[in-house]
């Protein structure tokens, strides 16, 4: 199973590379092309069903998808019966990687970052050689191996893993700009890592031909080639942009586009690699660059069904290589045993390198971060960012991957890949499990969602204000239209104020459940029609779909509203620019009355939130209740700015310059 399973995914990758196939097995082993298509498919459908049930089971307990999929897949190598799949290096590094690293580069802002380079250039180049050395060290006294394949294992268990830093950091919500540079770091180190790996397996083959001696390394060649496969892989990666961003501007169909979008990774990629630069940066710039220009390459729908692809592709690829990772442990440890080292003596080598990993990225990280970030304030409160950043280094797919190209003749090989493993399974074990009770520990916590309310609310209002002026200056623009569209706007707005403050079903609230308990009882009467044969099945699909659309939307909704209900709010430590009246100094001004709106109160209505004015006190309801009193007190009394009445809110908005500060 292991050969058919692995010359299969391979037979496109090696027909490109026009290598031949170094090992068959005998013809009457071989399996017959029928049989090896039938074996393939039933071996990735246990492998998707294995990663849906287990990740699903992990999720109630708080553990790490991968980490159980790996311990799933260690168990599983042991039971008798269960057929071998064997992974190579180049099913990983050319097939995988690529895809995780580009979807990883999706959904990371290129502004972010640009913003944060050089804190990330610290961490994904510093530290990965910082890394590489000090463990390199470390194995060459532990184990009777040359510094070159020392080297070589140090540049393996360097780099934290891209998927690992992201999926952590935005579950357990760590600081926006800590999480960019997290994310920054585990895309970008792989590229030094990789490089370094190389230059040191070059060397090992050189120490090896010598008997055991040390081969000489030419420093000055190291730096070009360093220099060349970031500087060449950067090129190919802006090169693939271009090209299919001129290609996007063409396509009009939404399946064309995402698939497009699969093959954008190993474009870069195999290009980059097959030239000695670095496929990783290819791929990551390549996939920064189509995400920061998708609203002006791509349509709305495809860059909704690029997003959702990519979900599941990651999904399944990314819990996939632990699972099989996992199943390769038998194999290890029987290498390992065929060895000089003793399995234990092994096991303590790696956990020595895992200790050395937990200590070496604090001693980086803070010394260079205390420099580097004076600007941010006194060292006391930089600090548990430190520490929490510091923590913050689960190693996953590429260390293990890496760890597998080494050379079949390299001395200890099983017992380098077992150090890698421990190393692996350490930090995610370590780090991945404790890291939310340290960032909670140290009170570092990620940006309120009810603060990012008051921005989103901010942000629209602009775009909606844009894009209102844009059709009122339209010469075709009808006066009716307008004021439809200008109510339709004003709702949008409010139903993001009204996720703020409130305790009970607000207004918009009331109309998503409504509207959805109609959207259920519509479509038990299509389906009803379907099941009658009354109408063409090909009109019933396309108003099932409208109402899929519209039921997302809305569920969408419904989530972020309930996010927020029971979120204490913390005052906002910048928004946009603030106007002249939000930055005059605020009088000591008390509400007119403690009971709520007077104005609803008279008239026997009720409201959603409760304003008030900031130079007369006067308490009206917001735009989300029905008489909207507080801006009907601007109107009247020509008061430009007022404040949130709501328990814990701290904010205040000018109606003037529609600005909130």
């Amino acid at each position: 199973m292991g050969d058919s399973f692995d010359e299969l995914l391979l037979a496109g990758r090696l027909a490109v590379a026009g290598r031949p196939r170094t090992r068959k097995p005998p013809p009457s082993a071989r399996p017959t092309g029928q049989n090896a298509a039938v074996d393939l498919a039933l071996t990735l459908v246990a492998i998707a069903a294995t990663v849906i049930l287990v990740a699903r089971a992990c999720e109630p307990a708080g553990i790490p998808a991968p980490l159980g999929l790996l311990g799933v897949g260690i168990a599983a190598s042991f039971v008798p019966g269960i057929r071998e799949v064997a992974l190579s290096p180049d099913v990983v590094l050319f097939g995988l990687l690529p895809p995780l690293l580009y979807a990883a580069a999706l959904s990371t802002s290129l502004i972010d970052v640009r913003r944060h380079l050089g804190p990330i250039l610290s961490l994904s180049v510093g530290l990965v050689l910082f890394t590489a050395l000090g463990v390199g060290l470390l194995v060459s006294w532990l184990l009777p191996v040359g510094f070159a394949i020392a080297f070589a294992l140090g540049a393996i268990v360097a780099p934290p893993d891209a998927v690992a830093a992201t999926a952590v950091a935005r579950r357990i919500g760590l600081p926006r700009r800590m999480t960019t540079i997290l994310e920054g770091e585990s895309l970008l180190n792989d590229a030094t890592a990789l490089v370094s790996l190389r230059t040191a397996v070059g060397a090992a083959g050189l120490a090896i031909g010598h008997g055991g001696g040390h081969a000489e390394v030419d420093v000055t060649s190291v730096a070009v080639d360093f220099a060349r496969a970031v500087l060449g892989g950067v090129g190919i990666g802006f090169l693939v942009f271009l090209i299919v961003a001129a290609v996007r501007t063409r396509l009009t169909e939404t399946a064309a586009d995402t698939a497009l979008s699969f093959a954008v990774p190993y474009l870069a990629y195999i290009p980059a690699e097959k030239v000695h630069a670095s496929g990783v940066l290819a791929a990551v710039t390549a996939g920064l660059l189509l995400a920061h220009k998708a609203p002006r390459l791509q349509s709305a729908s495809s860059r909704l069904s690029e997003r959702i692809n990519w979900a599941s592709v990651t999904f399944l690829l990314e819990n996939a290589v632990f699972l099989l990772i996992g199943l390769q442990m038998q194999r290890i440890i029987d290498g390992v045993r065929d060895s000089e080292q003793t399995l234990g003596h092994s096991v303590l080598v790696g956990l020595a390198v895992l200790l050395a990993c937990l200590l070496l990225r604090p001693l980086w990280v803070v010394p260079v971060a205390t420099l580097t970030t004076r600007d941010l304030g006194p060292l006391r409160a930089r600090l548990p960012s430190m520490l929490v950043t510091s923590w913050a280094g689960m190693r996953g797919v590429v260390t293990l991957a890496a760890a597998l190209t080494l050379p079949d003749d390299t001395p200890y090989r099983s017992v380098l890949v077992l150090i890698a493993l421990v190393v692996t399974v350490g930090t995610l074990l370590l780090q991945g499990l404790t890291l939310p009770a340290l960032a909670r520990a140290l009170d570092v916590r990620g940006p309120d969602p009810r603060e990012d309310a008051l921005v989103e609310a901010t942000v629209v209002g602009a775009a909606i204000g844009a894009g209102l002026r844009e059709i009122e200056s339209a010469p075709d623009a009808d006066p009716g239209s307008v004021e439809t569209l200008r109510e339709q706007a004003t709702v949008r707005v409010n139903r993001i104020w009204e996720r703020l403050g409130a305790s009970a079903e607000t207004p918009s609230e009331l109309l998503r459940r409504l509207r959805l308990q109609m959207i259920a009882a519509e479509r038990a009467e299509v389906l009803r029609m379907r099941s009658g044969g009354e109408v063409d099945q090909h009109v019933l699909q396309q108003v099932l779909n409208t109402m899929d659309a519209e039921e997302a939307a809305l569920t969408y909704g419904v989530r972020r509203a309930g996010a927020l209900r029971e979120t204490p709010l913390r005052p906002p430590d910048a928004v946009l620019a603030a106007c002249d009246h939000l930055q005059a100094p605020a009088g000591c001004v008390v509400p007119d009355t403690p009971e709520g709106c007077p104005a609803c109160l008279e008239i026997g209505q009720s409201w959603v939130h409760l304003r008030m004015c900031t130079e007369c006190g006067h308490v009206g309801c917001c735009d989300s209740s029905v008489g909207r009193h507080a801006s009907g007190h601007f109107a009247t009394s020509g008061h430009p700015v007022m404040r949130s009445l709501e328990p814990g809110e701290a904010w205040r908005w000018c109606f003037v310059d529609e600005a909130l500060g």
